[in-house]
């Protein structure tokens, strides 16, 4: 009988996520396109509810919560990362960019903050989730804020849109060498960005090595972080991060990049600033473009491998 009533019960929900799916569909058509999936949305509405983990979250709750991602994704504009991307890669004397100077210097802010090649896609982990690359040493003492997380929500749609069928949530990996001066205010924006813009998208974030300035950044964020977000938070040593990455990453040993102390070599693909060229006409020299290409390459590459 138990059997048949957790049967019945997943039915129950899948047919829900399918209503919310269609509500969704109707009223936010094109950002629905962009960052959700009947997957995403049977996912958070199968997730424990916070008030009572015993339960799965109640349909109103799930309506709520999504319907702020999608309140959010307006509100910071990110339907339209996209085409500033494209912008910022294009020619200053192309029309679209002498008849909107505000949004051509928005462009620019954004390839500038990428440029930097601090955060990227490379890979995935052997359960097909695509990992997010942090590199701290390269992050600027003193960011453009609006514009570094501008750049964060295109990058993090770029990875969600090439994730494999049927995978809702991503990996994090920060190598948090010599990470710039903490900017609070980069911080929350950041929180806000992950808790109200990709609610269970984060699987878990891993930061090695961890020093002082670290410690600092989740002394002042775990405070502020829902209780589930918190739990996905690792810090370790590089050795045991090591470990961790051969443990994760679908090439085990071999997908350890060398600022890990492994044999994968990112910077042939995302080199720092100074030895990168312009991509197009524009002022990005970030790879944005052969980003999405590998990325595609490698998540119907794990596809394949699932059907053997």
């Amino acid at each position: 009988m138990g059997g048949i009533c957790v049967s019945l019960l997943g039915i129950v929900y899948k047919k829900s996520a399918h209503i919310l799916c269609s509500i969704f569909i109707i009223t936010f058509t094109q950002i629905y396109k962009t960052n959700n999936s009947d997957a995403y949305i049977h996912s958070v509405a199968s997730k424990p509810y916070s008030k009572d983990p015993t339960i799965r979250r109640p349909l109103e709750y799930t309506q709520e919560k999504l319907n702020h991602v999608m309140e959010w994704r307006e509100e910071a504009g990110a339907p339209e990362m996209e085409e500033l991307v494209n912008l910022a890669n294009g020619p200053e004397t192309a029309p679209e960019a002498v008849e909107q100077p505000e949004k051509l210097a928005k462009a620019k802010a954004l390839a500038t903050s990428l440029n930097n090649g601090s955060l990227y896609w490379h890979g995935f982990t052997k359960e097909g989730k695509p990992v997010l690359w942090i590199r701290c040493g390269r992050k600027p003492w003193y960011p453009n804020v609006e514009a570094e997380i501008n750049a964060l929500i295109l990058i993090a749609d770029a990875g969600i849109k090439c994730m494999p069928e049927g995978v809702t949530d991503f990996v994090i990996v920060s190598d948090s060498y010599s990470p710039p001066p903490p900017v609070p205010s980069f911080m929350i924006n950041v929180l806000k960005a992950l808790v109200r813009g990709y609610p269970d998208r984060l699987s878990v974030l891993m930061s090695a090595p961890v020093g002082s300035i670290i410690q600092f950044v989740m002394n002042l964020l775990l405070p502020l972080m829902p209780g589930r977000l918190a739990g996905k938070f690792l810090l370790k040593d590089e050795h045991d991060a090591q470990e961790v990455l051969k443990e994760w990453l679908v090439n085990g040993e071999d997908g350890i990049p060398t600022f890990f102390g492994g044999k994968a070599d990112h910077d042939k693909f995302y080199p720092e600033e100074g030895y990168s060229k312009n991509k197009g006409q524009g002022t990005l020299k970030f790879d944005y473009f052969g980003m999405i290409e590998r990325l595609q390459a490698a998540s119907k590459e794990w596809e394949e491998a699932q059907k053997k």
